[in-house]
């Protein structure tokens, strides 16, 4: 399935420019409380299983910026990821980011859809424009995910030819993410206090990375093994020695010690 932006008579102007110190970034409230904890799943996964570089951009909710026709424009993705970034100085925030001025270009962008008015498959092509024409016609993003929460809908859009082309999923209900060589998918369960169906990642043998606490929790179960492990074999030490000191006494009872 093609879902595509309509052709403009005339192409618009792209420049990659930094942000105006005095930019207003859009602090509008998140559509429903997953929002965030979702978010914060994928990176935590990422970075317990060592898969977070310092180079690495990733961030929710964050401003990607373009200059289109000579206007600011941003989005702000509910996740994205880029490869590569410039580093900035120590007491410096990044606040924004431009693609080809600050580092290369954005992989991976993720949206989880409002309940609202459809804006994050729109393909509006004037200001404000639609985020799906945005990140395919202006940023180029190779692959954008969206996720309905309300109906556990999991999709994702490679670019090709310029163009987003839906992707089959795998028998199982996981999509390959290339730029992170990971499969994505949903998983129902408990994060947080909070059951619901989550967006999890998957490696290409089919394992699934865990969150930092689900670690946490294997590393305390493993501790508790040893610690039994230790002492059963504490215990049969026990017993041998009794076993050792109960004979030496008989065969003193029979004056047959050596």
């Amino acid at each position: 399935m093609v879902l595509q932006a309509p052709l403009q008579k005339k192409q618009p102007t792209i420049t990659w420019e930094a942000l105006p110190a005095d930019f207003a970034l859009p602090d509008d409230p998140v559509e429903n409380i997953q929002q965030p904890l979702q978010a914060a799943g994928l990176t935590d996964a990422l970075g317990a299983a060592g898969r977070i570089q310092p180079q690495m951009l990733i961030g929710s909710n964050f401003g990607l910026v373009a200059n289109v026709n000579k206007k600011t424009v941003v989005k702000a993705p509910d996740w994205f990821y880029v490869p590569c970034v410039q580093p900035v100085a120590s007491d410096v925030i990044r606040r924004s980011y431009t693609q080809n001025l600050e580092g290369e270009p954005i992989a991976v962008v993720m949206e989880f859809l409002s309940n609202e008015d459809n804006g994050e498959l729109s393909v509006r092509t004037t200001p404000p424009y639609g985020k799906l024409y945005f990140y395919e016609q202006i940023l180029a993003v190779p692959t954008y995910v969206t996720y309905d929460p309300y109906e556990s809908i999991l999709e994702v859009r490679r670019l090709q030819n310029k163009q987003y082309v839906r992707q089959e999923a795998s028998e199982n209900g996981h999509h390959w993410i290339p730029e992170l060589e990971l499969f994505l998918g949903i998983w129902s369960g408990e994060r947080l206090c909070q059951t619901m169906n989550w967006l999890r990642w998957w490696d290409a043998d089919g394992n699934m990375l865990l969150w930092s606490s689900e670690q946490a929790s294997q590393e305390r179960q493993r501790a508790e093994q040893e610690h039994q492990r230790a002492e059963q074999e504490h215990q049969r030490a026990e017993q041998e020695r009794h076993r050792s000191n109960k004979l030496a006494a008989k065969l003193r009872e029979l004056g047959l010690e050596e």
